[in-house]
């Protein structure tokens, strides 16, 4: 049903698409198999590490794994094949020292995993096609909880986050503020959410808390950004103490986002004023802004700033309050029309008073007077 789930979800088809492949990719095979791997129910939980490297694709730097019974089957370093440019420390938790004592290479993982896949075991995780692309591996048989779960009354393809995710459904967060994201977390808690599915009949819609959209209000979001912009060169973008979490591109050379969290929403808000850029609002009505970045190197790149929620009934409150002010002003100042329609009418009456008497009065020069009268009153 889980499979199911993911499969049928509108984003799929996207987010799984990895054609086309390189040499060095795994392609499992057992979609095509029609033999007792299609009715494995063996599991297992899967998440990765990435960094940013030097030609703007993610390398791969940590793998861990779990099983059913949330035993850790899998935690292993592995060294990009290129040069690194970001390790994302403040997220990945790895250093530049991790991967200089790291041996394993991406293909090295692949063989790992590869008797797993080829028995027909369901990979589960969380936005697992960024880790499938990373490992270059193609499999059928998927949980994505980013896919499976969702908010009630929220747009389709909105996804809830796993920390959300594991507050609604676990009672717990599994990410910490400031604290780097560690692989074995995160794959044991997208194994947690599956089961609870399985075995406790966890409901699949979940509703957001008021904890949840506080959350969300702290917290602004950028999109659009050129691979070639660094971490680094976002930290500038934005004032206040806040923390960056970065979501890789789907595409090499594509564009990528990036979440920034602040403490409360009043700095979030306050930061996004600050923004210098062109105000607007995107296809769902959130409001944001397009900004122009200027960069270290001198180029400039622009990118999106938006918030990740409506303004609140208090800062709605505050404009509509404003516009009524305007609008009094404005009607205060308008011109009283009441007595001028009174004198034009008045002006209009003695007008054909004046037409009519010429008629009647034979005298030239009275005639001449009248005439001048309704000339002026017209």
């Amino acid at each position: 049903m889980l499979v199911r789930l993911t499969v049928e979800h509108l984003s799929y088809p996207l987010d799984y698409s990895f054609q086309p492949y390189s040499e060095d990719w795994f392609i499992s095979d057992v979609g095509l198999k029609m033999s007792k791997v299609m009715k494995s129910t063996q599991i297992v939980a899967l998440d990765c590490e990435m960094v940013l490297c030097e030609d703007g694709t993610e390398g791969l730097v940590r793998v861990g794994a779990v099983d059913r019974d949330l035993k850790v089957i899998l935690d292993k370093f592995v060294k990009p094949d290129k040069p690194v440019v970001d390790y994302r420390a403040h997220i990945t938790g790895v250093t530049a020292e991790d991967i200089a004592n790291a041996t394993l290479s991406v293909a090295d993982i692949q063989e790992t995993l590869q008797p797993l896949l080829s028995e027909g075991t369901i990979l589960v995780g969380h936005s697992l096609n960024r880790d499938l692309q990373v490992l270059k591996i193609d499999h059928p048989k998927v949980i994505d909880t980013a896919l499976v779960f969702k908010y009630s009354n929220a747009r389709k393809l909105r996804r809830p986050s796993l920390n959300n995710l594991c507050k609604s459904i676990l009672g717990y967060e599994v990410r910490k503020v400031d604290v780097p994201h560690d692989c074995i977390h995160d794959a044991t808690a997208a194994m947690k959410l599956a089961l609870a599915v399985i075995e406790k009949r966890a409901d699949t819609t979940i509703k957001p808390s008021k904890e949840m959209l506080e959350v969300e209000k702290r917290k602004l979001f950028l999109h659009k950004i050129p691979h070639n912009v660094t971490s680094e060169e976002l930290d500038q973008l934005l004032s206040g103490k806040f923390t960056l979490d970065v979501k890789p591109a789907k595409t090499e050379r594509g564009y990528y986002c990036a979440f920034v969290v602040f403490d409360n929403s009043e700095e979030a808000d306050q930061a996004f004023e600050n923004v210098d850029g062109t105000q607007m609002t995107d296809s769902l009505g959130l409001p944001q802004k397009l900004v122009v970045l200027k960069r270290s190197s001198g180029s400039r790149a622009s990118l999106y700033v938006r918030k990740m929620v409506q303004d609140d009934d208090a800062t709605s409150t505050k404009r509509s309050s404003k516009l009524r002010c305007r609008n009094e002003i404005i009607a205060n100042h308008k011109c009283n029309w009441e007595p001028m329609k009174r004198f034009c009418y008045f002006v209009l009456q003695l007008a054909i008073v004046s037409f009519v008497m010429r008629s009647y009065i034979k005298t030239e020069s009275i005639q001449n007077l009248l005439y001048l009268c309704v000339c002026v009153c017209v």
